[in-house]
């Protein structure tokens, strides 16, 4: 894991929004065990405690529960802070279509609210996830930074209105603000459960059960699906990243292609299951296919991913396996 080997100021402080989430609990751990102290801050509207509570009795773990909704809190979150991980924010094209209102207010308000929280506490970096959402109906693989079409979804558009704002924080404020394009990350602690699961945890949950799931269109749709290791790396990378760097979006994925009919036989195969799936109608805002070219974040990140889709399903189904 390359990321074990950055070196930090040692009294250096992290700011993790939605650190009991997925992704952002994933970061916490990863931080913690480098040594360093971290605050997460989370509302639990998604997150959960499960996914934190090894660390509550860590001296350098600090849990903060608030809304990025309320400005108060946000520069309470920072306070002190040298480094944030914005990682907070409603997922799900679906459920976006459903509650656009919803995250207009959590996705783009909140995320204003960390901007200028850490702009007015002296933030050093601050890393945000968007999402490749944003590239919507542009049709061309692999997905380069700079090509973008209209978005298809609430969600993505949330996303592109964020950074947006990143980059005029960098350009007005000095803020130094690098976004992600993240594409389709999975791995240990996602959710399986709920509508709007994730495809991998959903099909791994349904398989464990005997059950068939679900493949929404005709499973021809193409993922460049991430394991949460290399996010990891990704957001850490960034923190250290030259402020030439900064002001940015970056595709984060391994810059593979899986289809959905693949992955399920891939799974399936891994599991020693033989259950066929149900085939459902096309989900409403999704993109069809999805590939990232990773170039942009490899030349100015220091960015490698070391786990390719193969080697994190391993993982990630034995991780399941035993925490399901």
């Amino acid at each position: 894991m390359q990321y074990t080997k950055l070196n930090f100021p040692k009294d250096s402080k992290f700011l993790i929004t939605g650190g009991a989430g997925f992704i952002g609990s994933n970061i916490v751990e990863a931080l913690l065990k480098m040594g360093y102290f971290v605050r997460c801050l989370d509302d639990f509207s998604t997150g959960k405690m499960e996914n934190i509570q090894e660390f509550m009795n860590n001296s350098k773990f600090e849990l903060l529960k608030g809304d990025i909704r309320d400005f108060d809190t946000c520069l309470k979150a920072c306070e002190g802070i040298d480094y944030v991980s914005h990682q907070a924010a409603w997922g799900s094209v679906p459920r976006s279509i459903d509650m656009p209102l919803v995250y207009e207010d959590i996705n783009i308000g909140g995320t204003l609210n960390m901007m200028e929280a850490s702009r007015q506490q002296g933030v050093k970096r601050f890393v945000y996830a968007s999402s490749s959402s944003v590239y919507g109906d542009e049709p061309n693989l692999p997905k380069i930074e700079e090509r973008i079409g209209k978005v298809l979804s609430p969600y993505a558009l949330t996303k592109k209105v964020c950074e947006e704002y990143g980059c005029l924080y960098n350009k007005l404020y000095n803020l130094e603000t690098i976004g992600f394009r993240y594409f389709n990350v999975f791995g240990r602690r996602q959710d399986p459960h709920g509508f709007y699961a994730a495809v991998i945890p959903k099909f791994v949950k349904s398989l464990l059960n005997d059950e068939a799931p679900t493949i929404n269109g005709d499973g021809k749709q193409s993922r460049d699906f991430t394991y949460i290791e290399n996010v990891i790396e990704a957001n850490l990378k960034a923190m250290l990243a030259p402020a030439c760097a900064c002001g940015e979006v970056y595709n984060i994925a391994f810059g593979g292609r899986v289809f959905l009919v693949d992955l399920y036989e891939k799974i399936c195969s891994l599991m020693g299951k033989d259950i066929k799936p149900n085939f459902g109608p096309d989900r409403a805002g999704d993109i069809k296919h999805s590939n990232a070219d990773i170039s942009k974040a490899k030349k100015l990140l220091g960015y490698e991913p070391e786990y390719d889709f193969n080697k994190g399903i391993e993982l990630t189904i034995d991780w399941y396996k035993e925490n399901l």
